[in-house]
């Protein structure tokens, strides 16, 4: 399983971002996917991810401002990301978890199996 991830730049408050994640060797209907992020000096955290029901699930923090959606023929998921603030400002990075096995309302990076290379988004004043 391979993901590469697309789309980081640097931008100004307020700004938008649209990120990309081309997967290879998965089957997005056996595993959860979903977007997750590492700020400096943080632990990574899950950003948007799809759960046990198919349901789209957001962090708190990007809820309303951020738009997860995946194209399952072409194996690529999107992260829309509008409305950008300084503590967006992290490595983003796109995962699977292992086949059989999904997220809940909640998607902790510890269960994650699979893992893009990340992609750099900077926001500033």
């Amino acid at each position: 399983v391979q993901f590469v991830e697309s789309g980081g730049d640097s931008v100004q408050i307020g700004g938008s971002l649209r990120l990309s994640c081309v997967g290879s060797r998965i089957s997005f209907s056996s595993s959860s996917v979903g977007w997750f992020r590492q700020a400096p000096g943080k632990e990574r955290e899950e950003v948007a991810w799809i759960d046990d029901y198919t349901r789209t699930r957001y962090a708190d923090s990007v809820k309303d401002r951020f738009t997860f959606s995946e194209d399952k023929a072409a194996k690529t998921l999107y992260l829309e990301m509008n409305n950008l603030q300084a503590e967006d400002t992290a490595i983003y990075y796109c995962g699977a978890t292992g086949p059989g096995t999904y997220c809940g309302s909640r998607c902790s990076p510890d269960i994650i199996k699979y893992w893009g290379q990340g992609t750099q988004v900077t926001v500033s004043s």
